[in-house]
């Protein structure tokens, strides 16, 4: 074994409900402080044996299997507390909701070990749930670092299993607007294509066959306005994958606007919508994915009550979507 992966390996037996996933979510999900691409480096390495025999990340687990995994270390240092200003949307003795802003990361990552939302309500909260590792306190979902908008934030563990287990039964409906660049055909569609890892490039996620690692994914959205060359689109994810919205939208043909990942442009100026001779062509309209948690619906994980929550378009949205009315609209010259 490599000199930083722990001596003692953990060993476990694959359970019924587990059955069928692939080893490297499995992995990733039962050791929260571990991201996935850790996992596959791990069984690149050799690091995980199911019945005493290395596998492939593709490997899908059966019950009865018996995993052996030496992980590496983790850092001793757990995150701590920063007076980061939040905008707290609802909030009781069991959780909270929170209206995340753009730029920051839900916990604490390679490269972004500060500055995370979990920094922000260790100080902000006395209490926090533990289910997702240290690392992780109150975590039940995460949103993208650009992506704005609605995040629950566990307060103890038995919210948290019940919210988890909301998530797991694809009961909690979230919706999402987002500004796109293309206009969809249809006023209201929904696009169920699997997505995986993208095979060449570890950011970004993929259209991908089941046999290639694709998972169930269903996206359904509805166009809210038209503008020439853009829209406002409605999107509610019936699944929970990373990236699905962005990776459904731009499958389609309309990626979200400044998402430099997936539509190759990084962000919409004035140019975009008057044209490069415009004045002020180079003024910013919006530097980060239009994209934003709007609405979130659920069931209160301890009194059992429905819940409606949302939150409006972040300022810099609203002023890129009031450009596209006043340049792109169909009333506009």
């Amino acid at each position: 074994m490599p000199p930083e992966l722990s001596k003692t390996p953990s060993t476990f037996t694959v359970k019924a409900r587990i059955e069928g996933k692939r080893i490297d979510a499995y992995l990733s999900g039962r050791f929260p402080d571990y991201s996935r691409s850790v996992c596959q480096k791990l069984i690149d390495a050799d690091a995980v044996l199911v019945n005493g025999q290395p596998v492939k990340a593709s490997y899908r687990v059966r019950l009865g299997d018996e995993i052996r995994v030496w992980l590496p270390e983790l850092a001793d240092d757990a995150p701590v507390p920063e007076d980061i200003p939040l905008e707290v949307v609802y909030e009781d003795a069991a959780f909270t909701v929170v209206n995340k802003p753009a730029g920051m990361v839900t916990h604490p990552a390679k490269g972004h070990w500060s500055g995370t939302l979990v920094n922000a309500i260790q100080f902000r909260f006395d209490s926090l749930s533990t289910l997702a590792g240290e690392h992780r306190p109150g975590i039940v979902h995460r949103l993208d670092r650009d992506t704005t908008g609605l995040l629950i934030v566990a307060k103890d563990d038995v919210a948290h299993r019940q919210l988890a287990l909301q998530f797991e039964q694809r009961t909690i409906r979230k919706e999402y607007i987002a500004l796109v660049s293309g206009v969809p055909e249809r006023d209201s569609d929904y696009v169920e294509r699997a997505i995986g890892p993208h095979p060449t490039n570890r950011e970004k996620m993929a259209i991908r066959l089941p046999e290639d690692g694709g998972r169930e994914a269903v996206t359904f959205y509805e166009v809210l306005e038209r503008f020439r060359g853009y829209a406002l689109v409605r999107c509610k994810p019936a699944t929970g994958r990373t990236h699905q919205i962005r990776v459904h939208l731009a499958h389609i043909g309309c990626p979200i606007v400044a998402d430099k990942l997936y539509s190759g442009r990084d962000r919409l100026t004035i140019g975009d919508l008057l044209g490069p001779e415009a004045a002020a062509a180079e003024q910013l309209l919006l530097d980060r994915q239009g994209l934003h948690a709007h609405t979130l619906r659920l069931v209160h994980p301890l009194t059992g009550r429905e819940m409606d929550l949302s939150a409006p378009l972040p300022p810099d949205m609203a002023a890129a979507l009031a450009a596209l009315r006043a340049y792109r609209g169909a009333n506009s010259s």
